[in-house]
């Protein structure tokens, strides 16, 4: 079948993974200077200009109701391009790029532990670890993105 490259990040323990090919770039949280969009979903940090485009930044453990403690030092964002556009994922901590074969990617479980199986393309198996491999394509409907660009321009620092 072949083989994939998931950038692997966690989220409150766990390990998850995303298409190299989607990932932008990755950034320090404290790098980036977060404009507040007003009446945003909770789970909206807000906006970024990153060379001219702007960003949608989402914090991916309350996009998927979890608990999670932030440490500055290790919290990064992930830009990642959906479609034609791009929107930043914080995330507790970056940990490697995995280089899996695709036929080790299971689909998801019907039952999944506290995040909805809409987020998630497969379960990867690498050594002994599980990596739940997200559809970023996924994280923000289209209405959702819509709406965080057309208020964008009304933040606040």
């Amino acid at each position: 079948m072949g083989q994939i490259q998931l950038v692997t990040f966690e989220l409150s323990g766990e390990e998850y993974g995303i298409d190299i090919l989607k990932v932008h770039e990755i950034k320090r949280l404290k790098e980036i200077g977060i404009t507040y969009v007003p009446r945003a979903p909770e789970f909206v940090e807000g906006v970024i200009n990153l060379r001219g485009d702007v960003i949608p930044i989402i914090d991916l453990a309350k996009r998927f109701e979890l608990e999670t403690e932030k440490n500055e030092k290790e919290t990064r964002i992930i830009v990642v391009k959906q479609e034609e556009k791009y929107i930043g994922l914080t995330v507790d901590r970056v940990n490697e790029v995995l280089t899996i074969d695709s036929e080790v990617i299971e689909d998801p479980p019907q039952e999944i532990s506290q995040i909805n199986s809409f987020y998630i393309s497969g379960i990867a198996k690498y050594e002994e670890r599980l990596v739940i491999v997200l559809d970023i394509g996924n994280i923000l409907s289209p209405r959702e993105e819509e709406e965080i660009t057309k208020t964008a321009g009304k933040g606040r620092k």
